[in-house]
């Protein structure tokens, strides 16, 4: 006959391999989106240096063709939006945003319209670009170590192997004497698109050499008119099945998702479909054609238009404007401070007139 003591212990295993089975499932539920890789531990920091990041600040969508979630808040709060965490005290939150509430409105009449709000996100997104400028000048100098002012794509192709664990020095020889690398299937397919860039990125007249402002525009192509064309062409590519060079409805919601395995994923799943559909017909298809051109996305990823900047500056106000007078007031700010911030203050009204 079996021991109490090891039945408790076949019952303790089994529990543990039932809890192992369901994170997984909850984790291959969850829709794909590979801007979740923005919190890589600190060890891939070289990677990340010298490898253009798929998640790009105060632009609407991802290198991947996901919506950026944190877009509202990105240029919203610009530099600030780190202090905003979930675990800050909501009353030093409410503080901070109600300094910020205080800047956008610069007539001082306690209320913020729609064209306060696109001068504010006009600036936000040129302090990102500007913080965009400044890494990538610590980011060139990384793969510039002679410091000639100018990088091959050899130089770029060695220190990125590096980042991926091959030996440096290995490489550069094998590259320099034009031998065969031993690389895997993957990382080749990573190189030969990040070729594909570094050529788009190479200004006339081409020499197959960056300078700092050409690599700027590998790195971040949401600020070059020439490189956001090409990276428009790679989401399309990526997202048109039928190859005519634009995009259906069908097709803007149609990448792959998770595979659903319960209830919980199957409304995962749900939502994001949802807002994909939202901003294909409400933003991104300018006129309401159904068909997304290359042009309309162009404009639609462009973050320096100021008319997608007024566009999403009324859009903004609507969603916390509960008295229909097309104007935020502080108190609906504070109210509606998750979608500005992603911070829930809580008893936001009874504070509110105590701060004054």
């Amino acid at each position: 006959m079996m021991s109490r003591q090891a039945f408790l212990c076949g019952l303790g295993s089994l529990y543990l391999s039932l809890l192992f089975v369901f994170l997984l499932m909850d984790v291959y539920a969850r829709p794909a989106n590979n801007s979740a890789l923005k919190g890589k531990p600190a060890d891939s920091k070289d990677e990340n240096e010298i490898l253009p990041p798929d998640h790009l600040n105060g632009v609407k969508m991802e290198m991947d063709g996901h919506l950026n979630k944190e877009f509202h808040q990105e240029v919203f709060l610009g530099k600030e939006m780190e202090e905003f965490e979930e675990d800050s005290e909501p009353r030093k939150n409410r503080k901070k945003l109600m300094a910020i509430f205080s800047k956008v409105d610069i007539n001082n009449d306690k209320k913020i319209s729609a064209k306060e709000m696109q001068r504010w996100i006009m600036e936000k997104t040129d302090e990102h670009f500007q913080e965009a400028v400044e890494e990538n000048k610590m980011h060139f100098r990384a793969v510039d170590p002679d410091g000639d002012g100018h990088v091959s794509w050899d130089e770029y192709k060695v220190k990125f192997l590096a980042s991926k664990g091959f030996n440096e020095k290995e490489i550069a020889e094998k590259i320099k004497n034009n031998e065969e690398l031993k690389i895997d299937e993957e990382t080749q397919e990573v190189l030969d698109n990040l070729k594909d860039r570094w050529y788009q990125a190479d200004n006339p007249p081409p020499d197959l050499l960056l300078n700092e402002e050409e690599f700027l525009s590998f790195l971040h192509p949401e600020h070059s008119r020439g490189m956001l064309k090409f990276m428009v062409k790679e989401i399309i590519r990526d997202l048109d099945q039928d190859g005519d060079k634009k995009l259906t409805l069908s097709e803007f919601i149609s990448l792959p998702v998770g595979t659903v395995e319960n209830q919980q994923a199957q409304d995962i799943d749900d939502d994001w479909v949802k807002d994909r559909r939202k901003e294909f017909e409400e933003v991104i298809d300018a006129n309401h054609d159904g068909i997304v051109t290359m042009e309309e996305l162009e404009e639609y990823m462009d973050p320096m238009n100021e008319y997608n900047a007024l566009n999403e500056a009324k859009q903004m106000i609507a969603v916390a404007d509960e008295n229909q007078n097309h104007h935020l007031e502080l108190e609906e700010i504070l109210k509606y401070s998750e979608y500005f911030t992603g911070s829930k203050l809580m008893d936001y009204a009874r504070n509110v007139h105590e701060e004054f």
